[in-house]
């Protein structure tokens, strides 16, 4: 009996801690050493500003044409075809969140860049998620 209480306990303990994490928007990490983040987790992130614990920075790996369109304010632009050589431009003290239009090329960037060491957080949804939430987009 007093084993099986403890094993509730345990797993009570374990899902608590599940839904924490789950509830702050942080996901697992991929095998690729990225996390994916969802945009609401994202966004929340970016309103905290420079007021935040955690520095940070937006990367819109999409082509110069599709960043003029319509961008996350603050973000910084190198393509995912850039990447590669231009990552020195790319602050390693800072969270990065990565992003283009729909995803497969901010998965592409941030395995490149996680290999690389840098800590990031790719936006499956990215600018169409960011755009379908209604939050902010600068031009």
């Amino acid at each position: 009996m007093f084993i099986k209480k403890q094993i509730l306990v345990i797993f009570a303990m374990l899902l608590m801690f599940s839904t924490q994490s789950m509830a702050c928007g942080m996901g697992e990490v991929t095998a690729e050493g990225y996390e994916n983040t969802s945009i609401t987790h994202a966004y929340q992130h970016w309103s905290q500003g420079k007021h935040t614990q955690i520095p940070f920075a937006f990367v819109d790996v999409r082509t110069a044409q599709e960043y003029k369109a319509g961008h996350i304010p603050g973000a910084i632009n190198i393509p995912v075809s850039d990447i590669a050589m231009r990552m020195n431009e790319l602050p390693k003290n800072k969270q990065l969140y990565v992003y283009c239009h729909s995803g497969v090329r901010a998965a592409k960037a941030s395995a490149l860049l996680a290999k690389a060491g840098f800590h990031v957080e790719n936006m499956p949804d990215s600018m169409e998620g960011w755009k379908a939430a209604g939050y902010p987009i600068e031009k």
